[in-house]
């Protein structure tokens, strides 16, 4: 059952932060690999601050910071390429 609470969480998460970011979602499939990789950076870099979380909500603010933390970056490289 913790499997698919990890791609809902996935998911959602990746959704948010595709709109949070550009305006709108990317599709199911990207949002749900923006959300899965989005999930272990925030997880990391929540511990490199100190900071944990617990239960659904604790992992979908986790997962949200570092899928916005993934399109930031994403969106610095994609700039520095094209000029």
């Amino acid at each position: 059952m913790s499997f698919i609470w990890y791609i809902l969480i996935g998911i959602v998460s990746g959704a948010v932060a595709g709109k949070l970011m550009r305006g709108g979602g990317f599709g199911w499939i990207v949002n749900l690999i923006v959300g899965i990789i989005g999930g272990v950076l925030g997880g990391w870099l929540f511990g490199l601050l100190g900071i944990s979380t617990s239960g659904i909500i604790g992992n979908l603010i986790t997962s949200v910071v570092g899928a916005i933390v993934l399109l930031w970056i994403t969106g610095l490289l994609s700039r520095s390429t094209h000029h």
